[in-house]
């Protein structure tokens, strides 16, 4: 269950981090929140899931402008 809501949740995070580097042309947040989508596909153990998602989320809300 914690798998499915961290997929989710970072999800959702790469989708709304797709889309703002979609509209403000920044390549290094539209390809994170790529990343941030695709990466669960990858990964199968729980605790890694959410080890990348945090960070990957981090590195995104701080080049977040």
């Amino acid at each position: 269950m914690a798998y499915i809501v961290g997929a989710l949740i970072f999800g959702i995070f790469g989708w709304a981090a797709f889309r703002r580097g979609r509209k403000t042309q920044d390549q290094s947040m539209t390809w994170g929140g790529v990343a941030l989508m695709v990466y669960p596909y990858a990964v199968s153990q729980t605790w890694l899931l959410w080890a990348i998602g945090v960070g990957l989320t981090g590195w995104l809300f701080s080049r977040w402008r």
